[in-house]
């Protein structure tokens, strides 16, 4: 459980700076570009993500796309590593 807990916590610090670098770039990322990225380029870099749930990183973007949503909306600032 405490594997998961960090591996989606490491997920979602990857995400936040990447999502941070690409909007200062000008792109628009969003939940399922990073999902895309990290699945074909980053998980195949680091093999002990192959013991571990799929779904702790499908998550751990949703939850990093749901802040950034309330991000633009007003309702929270910006996420933090």
């Amino acid at each position: 459980m405490a594997q998961h807990a960090g591996y989606s916590r490491w997920c979602y610090n990857w995400g936040l700076s990447l999502w941070n670098a690409a909007y200062i770039d000008g792109y628009k990322p969003n939940a399922r570009k990073l999902r895309e990225v990290f699945t074909n380029h980053t998980k195949p870099l680091y093999p002990w993500m192959k013991n571990l749930s799929s779904k702790v990183y499908q998550y751990a973007f949703i939850n990093l796309g749901e802040a950034f949503t309330h991000v633009f909306q007003r309702i929270r600032k910006i996420p933090k590593v």
